[in-house]
């Protein structure tokens, strides 16, 4: 068993050099540790104090119940929850306001993505939430942290999505 862990350890050290590190995390590492810490606490304090799931595509739902009235969106689920869901989603727009505010330079970020690529992948991942019954902020934060093995499979579904889009694009691109 020791000589296992060194071997793994002998692998897995040399790939994780400086130029690595500054390959995957151009602008540091530090803060996404630090933001995945502050959604972990949150979502657990969430669910410690009141009960309640903080996944986000419930809260896009919800909030659409204010405006749409298909049936679907005014289910009783929707229409009960949706003043603490569009609080959480206020809070989780003005956190990202204060931290840009507080630790950025002013300057507004921006992406190369053209405009009609960013709508078509809101639009497949809006329609691929539904599809799985949840996001992943809902399945990958709530799911796994409250041990549930469906939240498993789908996130597996999800990442193995999104690595084989990733590559699908990088190959059609280059």
């Amino acid at each position: 068993m020791q000589q296992q862990r060194f071997r793994v350890r002998q692998i897995i050290a040399p790939m994780m050099n400086d130029s690595l590190l500054a390959t995957l995390f151009p602008l540091g590492w530090q803060h996404y540790l630090a933001g995945g810490l502050v959604i972990g606490a949150g979502v657990a304090l969430l669910f410690v104090l009141t009960g309640l799931v903080g996944g986000m595509s419930s809260v896009f739902s919800s909030t659409w119940s204010y405006l749409l009235r298909q049936p679907y969106f005014q289910q009783a689920r929707y229409l009960d929850s949706r003043g603490w869901r569009l609080a959480y989603a206020a809070g989780l727009i003005g956190g990202a306001l204060v931290w840009w505010l507080a630790f950025s330079d002013g300057q507004a970020l921006s992406t190369s993505v053209p405009v009609p690529m960013l709508v078509i992948g809101g639009f497949l991942v809006g329609f691929g939430a539904r599809l799985g019954n949840g996001c992943t902020s809902g399945h990958g934060i709530c799911g796994l942290g409250s041990l549930q093995w469906p939240s498993l499979l789908a996130v597996l579904t999800f990442m193995a999505t999104a690595f084989l889009t990733a590559n699908l694009v990088g190959w059609w691109t280059a």
